[in-house]
């Protein structure tokens, strides 16, 4: 028996083909190669067209078929996993209404700022964990503001991947754990959040009808399919936001269990049973994918936005002729502290670790004397991986200690150089393991269609690639030179 999962990421849509008895992916598809444009129309602004996702959905499929090595009639379950935050329209024709506002884009912040303060702090942060920042209510709430006309038409607004799942079964539904992400749901009360709705003025009709995780979202369409080549009805059993199903992925359920990233974003990502949450909303705090008002499972997390942008920049900008592998290794020929170079990594919206300003990118203490392409890339690894150090402080202190980190060996993590650096910069070692977003994502559709008997049999032949335990951390030094640094861009 097969599972299908479907990674809606920023850059690209990922598929896996999991063989459920044994767990290992038989196959995987990404389309585009490319990366995929974000549509910036003001400084500030992000956005992707939901129909460019579904339109890549099916392209990635359809190159997962040609790859032959499976029948895709066998395929009895879909999982789906998607980029966060972001604001999906549909009419009552369930056609969309505008691009999504996607995870990266600032202009609700000042929304959100508002409503914080008018719901009242100490409230929002008991209740809903968070402030509602720069998070999908907010979102929608910029949109009903500034785009009346829209708003009027809308019948449903959604997360991208319930869009995703909406487009394969005809359903619109959605979860708690993404109401909680959208900063909509009420966790004292365990429902959605009054507060909420009647700061904003939202219409509960709007909201999708509310399921578990894992159960049936939808089946999919007959004529769809027909088109992809899969059996009539079977079910959408699994969504869930890309760090939650991250933590799935590795296996990360429990509390006290670490999961940690690094692609278009960066995300340390911790599970906890407490309702916790940072006065500051630095870090927040969602409910996990197996989240239930009985067993609370909840997923702390820290986000830094320009991990990814800031690679790929460096790419295209310092060595756009060699591949990511090249440029780790060219980054190994630079010194431990890339001789005074420093570099910010924060040129791509607006920071939660960082009380949602926007400082920007900064590369400080360039010296054309010194300085080489090689040490440029050696800096922007460990600035990145100094800005996990300062997010996990921040975890620390509100009570989020990791004794061990699981990450996927992907994306920077497949650098010794950047996983060697962040396990000694953090004190933390990490597991490297074999798996991916898409690949989790195929998993919980077997958890969701009971074709596990549990999350515990789904795991049964996991197992870690690598350990990387810290040595002597030599950049201390370094890290306090880059956190100086960046307070007095915080205080600017």
């Amino acid at each position: 028996m097969l599972l299908l999962g479907i990674d809606i990421g920023t850059s690209s849509v990922k598929v896996s083909v999991v063989d459920a008895e044994t767990q290992k992916v038989i196959a995987s598809a990404q389309y585009p190669d490319e990366e995929s444009p974000i549509i910036a129309l003001q400084p500030g602004w992000a956005e992707q067209s939901p129909e460019l996702w579904w339109e890549q959905t099916q392209r990635a499929i359809e190159l997962c078929h040609k790859t032959a090595l499976y029948n895709p009639a066998d395929i009895a379950a879909i999982g789906i996993a998607y980029q966060m935050h972001g604001l999906v329209l549909v009419d009552k024709e369930q056609q969309v209404l505008r691009n999504s506002i996607i995870w990266c884009d600032s202009r609700a912040v000042e929304t959100g700022d508002n409503a914080f303060k008018a719901i009242g702090e100490g409230h929002c942060l008991s209740h809903l964990l968070n402030s509602p920042g720069n998070f999908t209510a907010s979102k929608l709430a910029w949109v009903k503001n500034n785009e009346p006309e829209i708003y009027e038409r809308i019948d449903k607004f959604m997360l991208p991947g319930d869009f995703i799942s909406m487009r394969l079964t005809g359903e619109t539904t959605t979860s708690v754990s993404a109401l909680s992400e959208g900063i909509f749901f009420d966790f004292l009360n365990n429902r959605l959040s009054d507060d909420v709705i009647d700061y904003f003025g939202f219409d509960k009709a709007l909201f999708p009808a509310i399921k578990p995780v894992f159960s049936a979202h939808g089946y999919l369409l007959p004529v769809l399919a027909q088109k992809l080549k899969l059996k009539p009805g079977i079910p959408v059993s699994y969504k869930a936001g890309d760090q939650p199903n991250n933590a799935l992925s590795l296996n990360v359920l429990n509390p006290g269990e670490v999961a940690a990233t690094a692609g278009t974003s960066g995300v340390i990502y911790g599970v906890s049973d407490q309702l916790t949450y940072d006065p500051q909303s630095r870090v927040n705090t969602f409910a996990h994918v197996n989240y239930t008002e009985q067993h609370k499972r909840l997923g702390v997390l820290l986000c830094i936005n320009g991990v990814g942008s800031l690679y790929r920049w460096t790419k295209n900008t310092f060595g756009t002729s060699q591949s990511y592998l090249q440029l780790n290794n060219k980054a190994a020929e630079a010194p431990a502290g890339s001789e005074g170079l420093r570099i910010l990594p924060f040129g791509n919206g607006a920071e939660r670790m960082l009380n949602n300003k926007q400082i920007g990118a900064h590369f400080h203490n360039i010296n054309l004397n010194i300085h080489t392409q090689a040490h440029v890339i050696r800096a922007v690894q460990e600035g990145i991986a100094f800005a996990f150090r300062y997010g996990l402080d921040i975890m620390r202190e509100n009570g989020m200690d990791p004794t061990v980190i699981r990450a996927g060996k992907n994306n920077l993590f497949l650098s010794p150089l950047f996983t060697e650096t962040f396990v000694n910069i953090t004190g933390v070692p990490v597991e490297l393991y074999k798996n991916d977003g898409s690949a989790g994502a195929a998993l919980g559709a077997g958890i969701g269609a009971r074709i596990f008997s549990s999350a515990k049999q789904a795991f049964e032949h996991f197992h870690p690639v690598q350990l990387v335990e810290p040595a002597a951390n030599h950049l201390e030094p370094a890290y306090r030179e880059w956190k100086t640094l960046l307070e007095k861009h915080l205080e600017q």
